[in-house]
């Protein structure tokens, strides 16, 4: 049974710089164990391997989490624009532990009849 992680509608930061994530969801990535880097994979809706690379402040009471490294190719990639959502989920154990999902956002557009 798979665990949501992050489920986040992408804001500016988001596409332009490192995807922000809630510190809460810290405990579900690989252990930092003292560091404040750490990379870890995961996998797309079509099975595509990414590296991505979880980062915090160093030594700070609130380590504001993002994914930096990878997170850029990934929304180019995807495509990404503000406004589409992205979810992260921790499946079972092995080597594909972790999965990302994207959803654009629904552009309508009206139409004269």
């Amino acid at each position: 049974m798979a665990v949501a992680i992050v489920s986040k509608q992408l804001r500016e930061t988001d596409i332009k710089k490192r995807l922000t994530i809630p510190s809460k969801s810290l405990k579900y990535f690989p252990s930092l164990a003292g560091k404040h880097v750490v990379p870890f994979k995961a996998r797309d809706d079509s099975g595509r391997p990414w590296k991505f690379q979880i980062y915090t402040r160093k030594g700070k009471r609130y380590l504001k989490p993002v994914l930096t490294k990878g997170w850029l190719d990934f929304v180019g990639a995807k495509e990404l624009t503000i406004g589409d959502k992205v979810d992260m989920e921790e499946k079972e154990q092995g080597a594909n532990k972790y999965r990302v999902k994207t959803e654009q956002k629904q552009m309508w557009h009206p139409i004269d009849l």
